[in-house]
């Protein structure tokens, strides 16, 4: 198929197709009469392996990676491609009604309890995995997803605690005794679920919840603010834990 017919087909668009071409992760052999892409089955099978990926929010460079691999194996990324996307579906369907119970909340049809109010809301799934490889390496990032998905209900139940309960004081002085005592278990929950964070990390964890409209938008549906004053009384616990004799 040549490459307008491919578009037609997938309705990836012809200056996608070339960026892929260009970037060596879609290659298709180049006609010898007039040069033009000619789209292979087995090119097509592979661009649709790339975007069952685009769709799961990989970056290309990282598919690029993993499908240059010797280790690749095509029908176990089709089946991993098919367990992140059923449970990405059963996310969202979660926070569907969520929404639709705050609907009914908000017209008076329905009273909800504050647990419902933030059923739903997943930080497992992290976006910005790719930044954390960057700053900490592959390996602390590989042990904390393997952590993550290890989590039972219990462990999710007892970080939306955490973040309830630092909701509820995040109008009083971060650096407060108070504040300091919640920020702790924090800290604690962070070592014991996800790895070994140093009070540096975690200060540097703290500000990426302010400087990440990503992280802070997350995090602020627990309540407005809540990322400024975590942010800070991570700062905080650390240069305390840091400037101890």
């Amino acid at each position: 198929m040549k490459i307008k017919e491919v578009a037609a087909l997938t309705g990836v668009s012809i200056r996608t197709l070339h960026h892929y071409d260009e970037i060596g992760l879609l290659s298709p052999e180049k006609s010898l009469e007039n040069g033009y892409r000619i789209y292979t089955d087995v090119d097509l099978s592979t661009l649709q392996q790339i975007l069952f990926f685009r769709a799961l929010d990989f970056p290309l460079k990282k598919i690029k990676e993993m499908m240059s691999s010797s280790y690749y194996n095509r029908l176990e990324a089709l089946e991993m491609q098919r367990t992140m996307l059923v449970d990405k579906q059963s996310k969202i369907s979660a926070m569907i009604e969520t929404i639709e119970k705050t609907i009914q909340h908000e017209k008076g049809e329905y009273v909800m309890s504050q647990q419902e109010k933030f059923a739903g809301f997943d930080f497992e799934n992290n976006p910005y995995e790719a930044e954390a490889r960057k700053r900490w390496g592959d390996k602390k990032v590989d042990d904390a997803n393997k952590r993550v998905h290890n989590m039972n209900k219990q462990v999710q139940e007892e970080m939306n605690r955490i973040y309830r309960d630092l909701a509820a004081i995040r109008t009083i002085d971060p650096t407060s005794e108070q504040a300091q005592q919640a920020i702790t278990q924090w800290f604690h929950f962070l070592n014991k679920h996800f790895g070994t964070y140093t009070p540096e990390a975690f200060r540097g964890l703290g500000l990426m919840y302010i400087e990440d409209e990503r992280f802070t938008n997350n995090i602020d549906q627990f309540g407005e603010g809540l990322a400024k004053f975590m942010s800070e009384a991570m700062n905080e616990f650390a240069h305390k834990t840091t400037t101890k004799p």
